[in-house]
Formats: structure tokens, sequence, C-alpha cells
């Protein structure tokens, strides 16, 4: 269930894993709802949720969805390329035409999912500029607690 804050922004009632905060993410969706899009374009990150309102525009991913991308797809295509030479030692501009483009294919393919986690892990951690909305999170989770406290001491 969706409900209002004081700023006009619609919050998901209950908290978000850091797991599912980087899975939207990964998904290109906002982080708090899971409906709206987290991009504007390929690596441009939407200024805010058109599903929530939520705003996006405090993240700093900077080069480390690209680190993390290279490491990934250079921890694949290498052993690959290995296996394939000892196996079959086809001729350098076979090599060159076939792990060229599966390199280049992969590492776009995994830029921007990767980008969309980081951040999803920075919104749920509160980082950067988003502390303001991870401590609104937090009050609202524990607004219910508090009521019901108050309910038994009167």
């Amino acid at each position: 269930m969706d409900h209002q804050n004081g700023r006009g922004v619609v919050m998901a009632a209950g908290s978000v894993s850091l797991t599912k905060a980087m899975w939207r993410g990964f998904r290109g969706k906002c982080p708090n709802c899971g409906e709206g899009h987290l991009f504007g374009r390929f690596l441009k990150v939407a200024h805010s949720c058109d599903h929530c309102g939520e705003e996006l525009f405090h993240q700093r991913a900077d080069d480390f969805p690209a680190y993390l991308v290279m490491v990934v797809v250079g921890h694949l295509v290498v052993p690959a390329i290995l296996a394939v030479e000892t196996a079959y030692a086809p001729p350098e501009w076979l090599q060159l035409a076939v792990w060229l483009p599966v390199t280049l294919f992969a590492s776009l393919a995994l830029l921007q999912p990767t980008k969309g986690a980081i951040v999803g892990l920075q919104w749920q951690l509160g980082m950067h500029g988003f502390e303001p909305s991870k401590l609104r999170r937090e009050a609202d989770e524990l607004a219910p607690v508090l009521v019901k406290a108050d309910a038994r001491a009167a």
C-alpha cells in the first residue's frame, strides 16, 4: 500500500531491502517504488522517478559501474579466449573477429544495469544526497511502532 508524505512524494509502505533496491536499479526501475524509470537516456539517471516522485539526481555512480563491468566481462572473456586458443588454436584474425564484438556487446549490455544497481545501493544506504530520503523512510517505519507504544501507554 502506498501513501503520500508531506512533500507530495508517494512512498511505498514498508522498508526496501538493499537487495531489493539494487535489483530494482539493475532492472532500470526506481529503487523506491520499483515502478518508475530510473534512466532518462542510456546512462543518464532521471532527475526524479516518474511514478513516485523520488529524487534520483543525488546519485554519484561516476566510474564505478564501468570498473565493475570491466572486471566481470574480463573475467568471462579472457578465460574463454584462452580455452579456445588452447583447444583449437584459431588464427588471430578469427579470434579478433569473434572476441572484440563479444566484449563490446557484453560491456554495453551490462553497463546500464550495473549503474542502476549502484544507484539502488546508494539510495538504500542513504549515500551522498540520499540521506534525507533514508531518514524519511526510517521515520515512516518507526511511526506505526510509536503509535502502538502511545496507545499502550494510554
